[in-house]
């Protein structure tokens, strides 16, 4: 219910409830003769960061560079490359946005990297979201694939349906992805190889912290058959679960996330996002593995404000 009327949400809190709460603050607690005068100043600018967010921060795009080293990385794998791009949340690329859409997909072909990861959240609420974005998406390309895995929206379970119905959206959504030659792993991995050595592409399901997500996450099938000493990249939509399943369940060194979009909203590099999520941005680690949680590229709402999209090149180093 909640991500259907996102937008509406979002107009009465920013443009009604956050500039009155200033503005009713600052004439609480500032000297009457200028309270008010400070609070109307104040008040305008929140009302103006609006439009910058929409029109300008929405558009930025970033490309982030990270290293992770492991003493289990194959030495054939030393310098291997891997784009990470999460949350694309593609319906809201509509018309003349269109153009951000290809302007992600060259960003990312522009790396020029070994693999490309999608983290989850292709879409908003449908299917039918992706229809005129295929062709862009289908562009992507790497040497060894593009890989994805899927998001809460992409099972659309918000829209206001049958679980008949429902399920049967999240099929055509499946079909899309692999219409387009990703390779969509549910619960499932695969190896990618030099010469003699390899590494693991595992993808779990959805599996979220909070009840109202979906849970079809299963760690155990997932890694089926990986041997204990394999170099494992895990894919999983939410960062709650590398804490609550993939620590304890498994040995995945590096697991890649996306979900919380970094709030889309930041002021000094905290955002209010940081209450539901322990990990919400960047690298974790816990002993030598670690959890990187992407801000995502888009957001179901085209807004962001100190919290511009991103793609993350991530180089695997042996230590």
């Amino acid at each position: 219910m909640i991500a259907r009327y996102a937008i509406l949400l979002f107009l009465i809190i920013t443009i009604l409830a956050i500039p009155l709460g200033a503005f009713l603050l600052c004439r609480w607690l500032l000297p009457k003769r200028y309270g008010r005068w400070v609070g109307l100043v104040l008040a305008a600018l929140l009302l103006g960061m609006i439009p910058y967010g929409i029109y300008v921060g929405f558009e930025k795009l970033e490309v982030h560079q990270m290293e992770f080293a492991s003493s289990d990385l194959p030495e054939a794998f030393d310098g291997y490359r891997i784009v990470q791009f999460s949350d694309a949340h593609v319906g809201t690329y509509g018309g003349s946005r269109m153009v951000l859409l290809r302007q992600l997909v060259d960003n990312i072909n522009a790396q020029h990297a070994d693999a490309i990861v999608f983290t989850g959240d292709l879409q908003n609420l449908r299917p039918d979201e992706l229809t005129d974005k295929m062709d862009i998406l289908s562009q992507l390309h790497a040497p060894d694939g593009v890989y994805s895995i899927l998001g809460n929206h992409d099972y659309s379970i918000y829209l206001d349906t049958d679980e008949a119905t429902k399920a049967k959206y999240s099929q055509k959504t499946q079909q899309y992805e692999r219409k387009m030659g990703w390779q969509l792993l549910m619960n499932e991995h695969r190896c990618i190889c030099r010469d003699s050595d390899s590494i693991v592409i595992a993808g779990m399901e959805n599996w979220g912290k909070m009840k109202r997500m979906p849970r079809r996450g299963d760690v155990r099938k997932t890694m089926e058959g990986v041997a204990p000493s394999s170099f494992v990249v895990m894919l999983q939509h939410d960062p709650s679960c590398w804490r609550e399943k993939i620590l304890p369940e498994c040995h995945a060194q590096l697991t890649l996330s996306g979900h919380t979009h970094g709030g889309q909203f930041a002021i000094f590099g905290w955002s209010p996002v940081a209450f539901s999520y322990d990990e919400w941005k960047g690298t974790t680690y816990e002993g030598e593995r670690a959890l990187h949680v992407s801000v995502g590229a888009g957001g179901l709402i085209p807004f962001r404000l100190g919290m511009s999209g991103e793609i993350v090149v991530i180089t695997l180093k042996k230590k």
